[in-house]
């Protein structure tokens, strides 16, 4: 079972909603291996801006992680709480809170598989469930191509960076044709989608105008 994360209660779920996905490690934060102690995650130095600019804009911003330490017996769920407060401290710092924040603490070879760990989108499809998402207007954003299969899979638009196991994971990204687009960093992919979002509402069609008597 994925660990409780108290979402933000969505304000009147609406099926227009945005959310933008987000792994964590290599996204969010260096990728540092098996991190065990909170106060070890730090924000890339782009990261707050990115956030901040797509919460502007109306998105939801959602974490999916899979963090197999705890499978391993390298964390437990308290250790990993410890570093969901942190993740989420350092996001508010940030002058962008997070709605919610879901991890896989599984791992195939340590268990029964599971519907949480990416490649399986069970950690989007909580989320879509949970602030009313529209899947065909939200993005994820991350550096693996699990990440990527798993929001394919959820019906969201991908985007790979190339930070963390980005560069490493490309080709098998453009192969599968995994990613709708591939981008330098967190922030060079917010800037992306801001621009993918502006190009649709400008060819969606306006209110009907009232007509002359």
């Amino acid at each position: 079972m994925i660990p409780p994360v108290r979402p933000v209660p969505s304000r009147g779920r609406s099926t227009r909603a945005w959310a933008v996905f987000l792994d964590r490690d290599g996204t969010l934060v260096p990728d540092a291996g098996y991190v065990r102690r909170a106060r070890e995650l730090k924000l890339y130095p782009f990261v707050g801006e990115a956030l901040r600019s797509l919460r502007r804009a109306g998105a939801r911003l959602v974490v999916v992680s899979n963090q197999a330490a705890v499978a391993r017996g390298l964390l437990d769920l308290d250790g990993l709480a410890r570093m969901d407060r942190r993740l989420r401290a350092l996001a508010r710092s940030a002058g962008a809170p997070l709605d919610a924040a879901y991890y896989c603490p599984h791992h195939p070879d340590f268990g029964r598989p599971c519907r949480c760990r990416k490649p399986a989108p069970g950690m989007l499809r909580r989320g879509i469930r949970a602030f009313g998402i529209d899947p065909s207007r939200s993005f994820l954003i991350g550096d693996h191509a699990t990440d990527l299969e798993a929001g394919k899979r959820a019906g969201l638009t991908t985007v790979l960076v190339l930070t963390g196991h980005g560069r490493r994971h490309r080709r098998e990204v453009v192969e599968r044709k995994l990613a709708d687009k591939i981008c330098r960093d967190a922030a060079s992919a917010a800037r992306w989608i801001l621009e993918a979002r502006a190009r649709e509402e400008a060819k969606a069609p306006g209110p009907p105008r009232p007509r002359a008597r």
